[in-house]
C-alpha cells in the first residue's frame, strides 16, 4: 500500500476527517489537513485504533431500539364558521 489521503482512511473507518486528524496529531504524526497523505504503517495504526464498524465478533451488539410510540389520534377540528346570508 502506498501513501493514502487522510480523508479516504477516515471514510473507510466511518469517522470524520477531523477525528482522524486529531488522533494523528496527538500521536505524533505531522498532518495539516484531510488531503494530507500518510504511510501504510500509520494507516495500520489508525485501523487498530478505530476498528471499522461491524468488525470483530467480540463487540457487543447494539441494544435494540424501543418501538416508536403509536401516533396519537388527531383531535377533530372545529367546523369553519359560515357567514350569515343576506
Amino acid at each position: 500500500m502506498s501513501k493514502v489521503r487522510v480523508s479516504v482512511v477516515a471514510k473507510e473507518l466511518g469517522k470524520s476527517s477531523k477525528e482522524v486528524l486529531a488522533w494523528l496529531q496527538n500521536n505524533g504524526e505531522y498532518v495539516k489537513s484531510a488531503a494530507s497523505t500518510i504511510e501504510a504503517p500509520v494507516v495500520r495504526r489508525l485501523k487498530e485504533a478505530f476498528p471499522p464498524a461491524g468488525a470483530g465478533a467480540d463487540r457487543p451488539s447494539p441494544a435494540p431500539s424501543a418501538p416508536s410510540p403509536a401516533p396519537s389520534p388527531s383531535a377533530p377540528r372545529p367546523a369553519a364558521a359560515t357567514p350569515n346570508g343576506p
